[in-house]
């Protein structure tokens, strides 16, 4: 569909979509008729009704398109796009009659035909409602509007741990922990719900305004508790998640999992925000789904040597191969964490807020052996220095003091007498 080429095909959009009412849209044309810089071409007036608060941008643009229709979603009025994956868009979103903006997450048509799709959607919305927790995300309604399934959810001003590293890169082992400790909080209720995430990772960890995680993306969810919950069993899904931040035992049957595989894929999302990369970076999907069994990731020491040797161990044990060998629920994860001596207090706050953002600054921290070694060539060329200055200087008076009897012993010129001939 072509965008619109004059005023009056813009305004024909306009009313046509509802979202500005006609007396309204009258009265801003008559005002800025006349003007020296008149409303001449749509974009302009696209630009006029924005600034009047009457169009959010993504309105504007979605109407400069020649796009009038879906600006309403049953009863909430769609202002802006927030994202959109394979699952579905997510916009933000305005109740006509509230006025309470709410994130509403809309199942694309097509994926409609799929009743696997579908059914985890619903499901999803159920696994949302089983919820009350500051640290998940809450849903409020789930409905349809003709054939658009669409669920309407709490709205989170801020932006995910995998946007934040990627704008501002790695965070300091001080907020990696306070990040991991609200969201291993979070991970809690949902296991004394009886549901396992499955997708945890750090798209999916979102940070508001006031530096609180919220939980989101239940789509995978799954009550483990009931039997009938066989959505994966029932369309053959054996592998289900991002496989980044997959457990070992999630990569091989995704039914069977318990809590401990929310554990694992959050001790490989902290890993993300102290290095700025996941576990197995490189590889194929299948290389990764192996490598997540059979091998241990590069050790954060590669990367800086800020991180506090007990975080270190707190990592190894929440990404262990086995799930026996991790942290048995979310809630022994968050008594590892309090018992950190970043969070006791026994190790300094500026240390612990550093932050290495830059390649060349992310070194591995020396061992002891280097150190001596590193001082021993010191002291070495130091002394060498020393003595060579020392030589240089010695060398240098004694020929200042040699020159000096050399003219002190010279004969000097005396005239001759004049009955003497040369």
């Amino acid at each position: 569909m072509s965008g619109p080429s004059t005023i009056q095909d813009f305004l024909a959009l306009v009313r046509q979509s509802g979202l500005v009412d006609e007396r309204t849209l009258t009265e801003v044309v008559q005002r800025c008729t006349g003007l020296p810089d008149q409303l001449d071409t749509p974009f302009k007036l696209a630009g006029q009704l924005v600034k009047e608060s009457l169009l959010t941008h993504f309105q504007a643009d979605q109407l400069l398109l020649g796009r009038w229709r879906r600006f309403s979603i049953g009863r909430y009025k769609v202002l802006d796009q927030l994202g959109a994956g394979g699952m579905g868009a997510v916009y933000l979103c305005e109740h006509k009659h509230m006025r309470r903006r709410v994130a509403v997450k809309v199942l694309p048509i097509a994926r409609t035909i799929n009743s696997s799709c579908l059914e985890r959607f619903y499901r999803e919305a159920r696994a949302i409602a089983a919820l009350n927790h500051p640290n998940i995300v809450r849903a409020y309604d789930i409905d349809q509007d003709d054939n658009l399934h669409f669920m309407a959810m709490e709205y989170v001003e801020g932006a995910s741990l995998q946007e934040v590293v990627r704008r501002h890169g790695p965070l300091s082992p001080l907020q990696a922990v306070h990040y991991m400790r609200q969201a291993a909080r979070g991970l809690q209720h949902v296991c004394e719900s009886g549901l396992v995430h499955r997708d945890v990772k750090p798209a999916n960890l979102l940070v508001d305004l006031t530096g609180s995680i919220k939980i989101l993306d239940l789509g995978l969810a799954r009550f483990y508790q009931d039997e009938a919950d066989d959505v994966s069993v029932r369309h053959d899904e054996q592998v289900l998640g991002t496989v980044d931040y997959l457990s070992p035992e999630q990569a091989l049957n995704s039914h069977d999992v318990d809590i401990r595989a929310d554990v694992y894929s959050l001790g490989c999302t902290i890993y993300f925000c102290l290095t700025g990369q996941p576990p197995f970076q490189e590889g194929t999907t299948a290389q990764k789904l192996i490598w997540h069994q059979s091998r241990h990731p590069k050790a954060i020491k590669h990367f800086r040597n800020d991180v506090p040797r007990d975080l270190l161990r707190l990592l190894d044990k929440a990404m262990a191969k086995r799930p026996k060998d991790r942290f048995q629920t979310p809630a022994e994860l968050v008594q590892a964490l309090d018992q950190l001596a970043l969070l006791t207090g026994e190790t300094r706050a500026d240390k612990a807020e550093k932050t290495l953002t830059k390649r060349h600054e992310w070194r591995p921290e020396p061992r002891p052996w280097q150190w001596q070694w590193r001082w021993r060539w010191f002291e070495v060329l130091f002394g060498s220095v020393l003595l060579l200055g020392s030589a240089a200087l010695l060398l240098t008076m004694l020929y200042a003091a040699w020159s000096g009897m050399k003219q002190d012993t010279a004969p000097k010129d005396r005239p001759l007498p004049r009955n003497v001939r040369r």
